[in-house]
């Protein structure tokens, strides 16, 4: 009884951090819709919590902006107030990542001097720290990648290893918090139903890495009609690439066809989990969620949609439509991801 009592406070922190790495990844879609990514050119993990306090220091920081290729080639004729609104939206997505490791090594001292963590909270423990430092380091990665030759944006490679790492971190995190808190006896047993969800969810990681492609090629525009890409459901020049198999993660119209292919094949799938999953009833809390994918894949389905619908409405340096539309696609895919997460637990392999 005691374990259980010990255990809670670190379920609650651990979904704290949840919410934190959501907000966090709101705010890299926000930072990069904004095209505010670039607008910090070094990474001080002290100083640079703090935004430039007086005038001077704003010029120094814009002076060093104006020395990017994004500056030259891109934003030449921003003022010194464009260069802020920028900047606050990069500055303030690395001052929530600063606030997310305090969050995590206080009251994980906290706690490791109370005494709350188990013997089998230990792997996890570390295994989030890594994720988390691994997280920081391709994000530093990835913003170096355009500041250099004639890159106006950061490589979409890297935006997709970054963004795929966050929902990594984010599945584990919620992993770890659902293990201290779901008792064993709401979990119930199904084998072939828990395959099939991790099945739709390494499909769902592959869309989420295509996602992230769609936004760094800015491919969304690149075919702006549905259900047909540009006229044909299914473009024949799209298999006779000049370029090859790189095309994958390199042409746009390529990227948006595999992503909206990818998009119909888990919808068909979650929509074929849910009709198994209503055959299940020995778990009340699975029975009260499992409608939960099924409800997430048609909204993110439909703003998918609409995001590429809107994308004609596109204007440098302003936020229309297309920005909401892309911001609700990316927020829903994280509900989409937890969702999932909270099924493939809730169903167990065999009875401990």
């Amino acid at each position: 009884m005691q374990k259980e009592r010990s255990s809670r406070p670190v379920a609650i922190w651990l979904l704290i951090g949840v919410f934190m790495i959501i907000v966090q990844i709101v705010l890299g879609g926000i930072t990069r819709l904004t095209g505010s990514g670039l607008s910090i050119t070094e990474w001080d993990v002290i100083t640079g919590a703090l935004p430039p306090l007086n005038e001077t220091k704003w010029i120094e920081e814009f002076h060093k902006y104006q020395q990017t290729p994004q500056y030259r080639l891109l934003n030449f004729d921003f003022t010194l107030s464009d260069f802020k609104f920028i900047f606050f939206w990069e500055w303030f997505h690395r001052l929530w990542g600063r606030l997310i490791g305090i969050v995590f090594f206080i009251p994980f001292l906290v706690f490791l001097f109370q005494r709350r963590f188990r013997a089998d909270m230990v792997q996890p423990l570390i295994i989030l720290f890594l994720l988390g430092a691994l997280q920081g380091a391709v994000g530093w990665i990835m913003v170096a990648s355009g500041l250099v030759g004639d890159a106006i944006y950061v490589k979409p490679t890297r935006l997709a290893l970054h963004f795929v790492f966050a929902m990594a971190l984010l599945f584990y995190t919620f992993w770890f918090a659902l293990k201290l808190l779901v008792k064993d006896r709401s979990r119930v047993v199904a084998p072939r139903l828990r395959s099939s969800t991790w099945v739709i969810i390494v499909l769902l990681f592959i869309q989420l890495v295509y996602g992230a492609l769609m936004a760094g090629h800015k491919a969304a525009p690149a075919a702006p009609t549905w259900p047909d890409i540009n006229g044909s459901f299914i473009p024949h020049y799209i298999f006779n690439r000049p370029e090859g198999w790189i095309s994958i993660i390199e042409n746009p119209v390529v990227i948006h066809f595999i992503h909206r292919m990818l998009a119909y094949l888990i919808l068909l799938l979650i929509l074929m989990w849910t009709i198994r999953a209503f055959k299940i009833r020995r778990s009340v809390l699975f029975s009260s969620t499992r409608l939960l994918p099924i409800t997430f894949a048609l909204l993110q389905t439909t703003l998918g949609i609409l995001t590429v619908l809107t994308s004609i409405k596109i204007r440098a340096g302003k936020w229309n439509i297309f920005e909401w539309m892309a911001q609700l696609h990316q927020i829903v895919a994280i509900f989409l991801l937890l969702s999932l997460v909270l099924s493939l637990y809730l169903l167990k392999k065999k009875t401990i």
